[in-house]
């Protein structure tokens, strides 16, 4: 009898095994091949989602200044200028900021006509030195001027053609002129030199625009400190990114007398603006909320009412054209160097010839003369029989240690000098702690809560089983992220729902979409901004400048927001969403790739109720791994914020996240 009793038993857990195995397979009905045409579809134009940013920006870009006074102007640059300081150094050690130059002087190595030539090296930082080479009057005697000679963009550095010829020139006519070398370039172009490993020291929370400020003021530095230099007669000189150093540096260095800057910048808004040669610039050049609430016309204005020359080219192959920076830069100013009675120390002009992106004859002549005003000397011009003098980049190198670091090595030497407080294990104290590492969290992303402020519904599809909607996701900031809703059309009547994140867009999430649907999920394929089909890498640029979801994300920094911070609060926001939908119990979020990963995890952390188990793919072990492998600023823009690696890493965000589940496939190392 009991035999029999526990064969009834038996077959009646098989009968209800079938029915759930048949129930199961009544829902698998997705198709992976219509389910990836459906997901492929474009929702929101990449025109528009560039449109949409752009003009999200624009109105965050401050107009120019318009002070009532020169007093009233004085004390606002006083405020600013230690404001900005203080933004460029955040992170950095007082000690290496306050410190006293460091030169080492390697003689002399040439002579001209009336002029020689020295070789220094010099510290930027403990472990990292860079090269210069000071041209001299031939009879140097008593006090004389001094400029200070920076680099742009160009492989061959302080050897460049025109930037010799320079400084010839101004050793010609006694004037001390230093010539230093600029990170990536010349004997400074090393791989881990690349400007946008700067979002690496960001992540470390040392502030990107310190180290580029530290290179070019240890020149200003050196040159204030020589015993022959006339200290009321210092000038700052460069091209493209030496004329973004110029105008900084002579901007936040009131050292500087008189400022010579070409082709070096522009306003922020014309970046937006202009489609074509309205170049965004490398990463230092929008620092991290260094124009929350400002512009570049700012820095112009900050240089009244010391003589200031703006050259710019009419038609620029590069940026910065002269049309577009006139209007801002110079004509919006002119009223400050005014209200000083100083109007014609800002001084402009136009190259035409050639025209394009220069320091050429025409942009020099007018250097010279600018300089030779400012500093109260003869007017001069350039000697062409001393062209034949010219060096070699070999006869010009100083000289680097072999272990010199580099951008990235630093980003990586900062990353071991801080600690963070331990996860306590439980109760009590685990809350307490997880409520201020939030509060923290919140303001190291900036993060702002975002409210759908429309839905657009795109299309819809219902056949072989499934129905599926797309949308657009308005959100009140302006801002939008697109998504495809998946379900089973007999599906149960209440489910969990999934959000869906892929790195790669949401039709690579195809796999992931059918598993869960067939599971009777309701399912949410979602790109957030800066991902999928809306933000073709590269569609409107070649190699240079870098796809626009990184050129964009810089200026969301640069402008007081974190991309992150956007894109954690539109997780948010639209996981309510789904919560909200008939039938959904539940909310989990299934991603892959380590920006889903890390944006899924803060969105847990910042609501962590919100969501009841995060799974997740291809993932990293820790932020380290952005630093150590290193990952590609232009890869993963949005992760390299500042102070996230300094204040938190992916354990702390997973405790935060409880109780939420956490499953995590690790793909990559570390």
């Amino acid at each position: 009898m009991r035999r029999r009793e526990c064969s009834s038993q038996n077959l009646g857990f098989a009968l209800m095994a079938i029915l759930f195995v048949t129930a199961q397979l009544a829902h698998a009905q997705s198709d992976p091949s219509r389910l990836a045409e459906v997901l492929g579809e474009e929702v929101v134009p990449a025109q528009v989602a560039v449109f949409e940013l752009k003009e999200h920006l624009i109105r965050r870009v401050a107009n120019p200044p318009s002070p009532a006074s020169a007093a009233q102007w004085t004390a606002e640059a006083q405020r600013l200028r230690a404001r900005l300081l203080a933004t460029a150094f955040h992170g950095w050690p007082q000690e290496w900021v306050n410190a006293s130059p460091k030169f080492e002087d390697l003689g002399v190595f040439a002579t001209g006509k009336g002029y020689r030539m020295r070789k220094l090296r010099y510290e930027i930082v403990p472990g990292f030195q860079s090269t210069a080479i000071l041209y001299e009057p031939e009879n140097l005697e008593g006090k004389v001027p001094a400029i200070l000679n920076v680099n742009g963009h160009d492989p061959l550095g302080k050897a460049a053609e025109y930037k010799q010829k320079r400084c010839i020139t101004f050793a010609q006519h006694g004037i001390l002129a230093l010539n230093v070398e600029w990170l990536e370039m010349g004997e400074l172009r090393q791989k881990e030199n690349a400007h946008w490993f700067g979002a690496h020291l960001d992540l470390v929370g040392t502030h990107e625009l310190g180290l580029f400020l530290l290179e070019m003021r240890r020149g200003l530095d050196y040159l204030y400190a020589h015993p022959h230099v006339d200290r009321s007669r210092l000038g700052v000189t460069g091209l493209s990114g030496g004329g973004w150093q110029t105008i900084m540096l002579s901007s936040l260095d009131e050292r500087v007398t008189a400022a010579a800057e070409v082709a070096g910048f522009s306003s922020i808004r014309p970046k937006m603006e202009v489609r074509e040669h309205a170049d965004l610039g490398d990463i230092e050049q929008s620092p991290t909320d260094f124009f929350l609430g400002l512009d570049y016309t700012y820095l112009v204005a900050l240089r009244a009412p010391r003589p200031t020359l703006l050259a710019h080219n009419a038609e620029d192959d590069c940026c910065f054209r002269a049309p577009v920076v006139k209007p801002l830069n110079y004509e919006a100013i002119k009223p400050i160097f005014r209200l000083f009675g100083k109007e014609d120390l800002l001084a402009w002009h136009e190259n035409t010839d050639p025209s394009t992106h220069n320091y050429q004859l025409d942009n020099r002549t007018q250097v010279y003369h600018f300089f030779s005003k400012a500093f109260n000397l003869p007017q001069f011009d350039e000697d062409a029989s001393s062209w034949e003098e010219l060096k070699s980049y070999e006869e010009m190198a100083v000289g680097l240690p072999e272990d010199n670091l580099t951008i990235l090595g630093l980003a990586r030497k900062m990353a071991t000098g801080f600690t963070r407080s331990p996860i306590p294990a439980s109760g009590a104290e685990r809350e307490g702690w997880a409520a201020g590492q939030r509060e923290k969290l919140r303001h190291v992303l900036r993060f702002e809560p975002a409210e759908i402020a429309d839905n657009w519904t795109i299309a819809i599809t219902k056949n072989k089983g499934v129905e599926t909607f797309a949308h657009r996701f308005q959100l009140a900031n302006g801002l939008s992220a697109n998504g495809v809703l998946v379900r089973a059309i007999d599906g149960p009547a209440q489910s969990a729902g999934t959000i869906v994140l892929d790195d790669r867009g949401k039709k690579e999430a195809t796999a992931v979409v059918a598993d869960r649907v067939d599971r009777g999920e309701r399912v949410l394929a979602l790109d957030l901004i800066f991902t999928g089909d809306a933000w073709h890498k590269g569609e409107e640029h070649s190699s240079y400048p870098p796809p626009e979801p990184a050129l964009y994300d810089e200026y969301l920094n640069t402008l007081g927001e974190r991309p992150l911070g956007v894109e954690s609060a539109q997780l948010i926001t639209i996981a309510r969403w789904l919560r909200r939908q008939s039938g959904v119990t539940q909310v989990r979020i299934e991603s892959t790739g380590i920006r889903s990963q890390v944006a899924a995890l803060v969105a847990a952390a910042i609501e962590p109720r919100l969501f009841s188990e995060v799974v997740i793919h291809d993932g990293m072990k820790s932020l380290g791994y952005l630093i150590e492998k290193p990952v590609d600023y232009f890869d993963a823009p949005d992760l390299f914020c500042l102070d996230l690696y300094k204040e938190f890493d992916l354990d702390q965000l997973a405790a935060m996240a409880a109780p939420a589940s956490l499953k995590t496939e690790y793909h990559v190392e570390k």
